[in-house]
Order: C-alpha cells, then sequence, then structure tokens
C-alpha cells in the first residue's frame, strides 16, 4: 500500500519469517494523520495489540505512562532497528525509516520483530 493511501483506522500486522511463512495477526491501530500521529500512545495505560504511525521517522516517550517497544520500518517494511524505550525518553531519528510500531514492551520479542524482519500490513477499516 502506498504512503498516501494510509488512513487512521484498524488493521493487522503479521511478521514473515526468513521463508516466506507468516505469523500471528497481530490487532493494529493506524495513525496515519497529523493529530493521529502526534498523540500516539500519549494517555493511554497499554494497547492491545500494536500501533503503526506512517510517516514517522524518530518517536519520543514523554508524557506516556508505560515502557514501550519501538520498530523502525523502512519503505519495504523491513524492521531497520528494535527499541525498548521508557517513558521520558527521545528516540534516535532513523535516516531510513518511513513507519514506527509500537507495542507494550517485550511484545515484539514475543511476535518476532527484529532487525531483519519483515513485517506485513494490512488496513481492514478507517476512522470516519
Amino acid at each position: 500500500m502506498a504512503m498516501a493511501q494510509w488512513r487512521n483506522g484498524t488493521g493487522t500486522l503479521t511478521v514473515t519469517d526468513g521463508q516466506g511463512g507468516r505469523g500471528e495477526a497481530i490487532p493494529l491501530r493506524i495513525a496515519a494523520s497529523y493529530r493521529a500521529r502526534s498523540r500516539g500512545l500519549l494517555g493511554r495505560d497499554g494497547i492491545d495489540g500494536a500501533l503503526m504511525i506512517t510517516p514517522c521517522g524518530s518517536v519520543h516517550s514523554f508524557r506516556m505512562r508505560f515502557t514501550i517497544d519501538v520498530a523502525y520500518l523502512d519503505r519495504k517494511f523491513r524492521v531497520v532497528a528494535v527499541h525498548t524505550m521508557k517513558p521520558g525518553r527521545l528516540g534516535l531519528p532513523r535516516l531510513r525509516a518511513r513507519h514506527v510500531i509500537e507495542s507494550e514492551a517485550g511484545a515484539m520479542e514475543k511476535w518476532g520483530i527484529r532487525p531483519g524482519a519483515v513485517v506485513a500490513v494490512e488496513q481492514t477499516g478507517t476512522d470516519r
């Protein structure tokens, strides 16, 4: 899906292994508008699944209530880097990153999201 086609809404995230096999479908919220990207996970106590912020090359965790995992993805949805961020931190910009996936700390390791992995995102609904 081209970057201009992303809309705020819902979707699924799946991790592809090196042999083309797919893992579990992870519930996903998509933040594509300026307002939704700016808000991110602020004010929440947790998240069921993950949040994709697009377009995005860096994030912060100021005013966050919980520790998060952050995966930086390139244009082809290949994972460039994964970091765990405690509240009150500023992440370094990733020059090749075009999308960011955020989840509760520990979730990405369980899902197999690590540098070099490829994820697939399918948008299933849009916010009105």
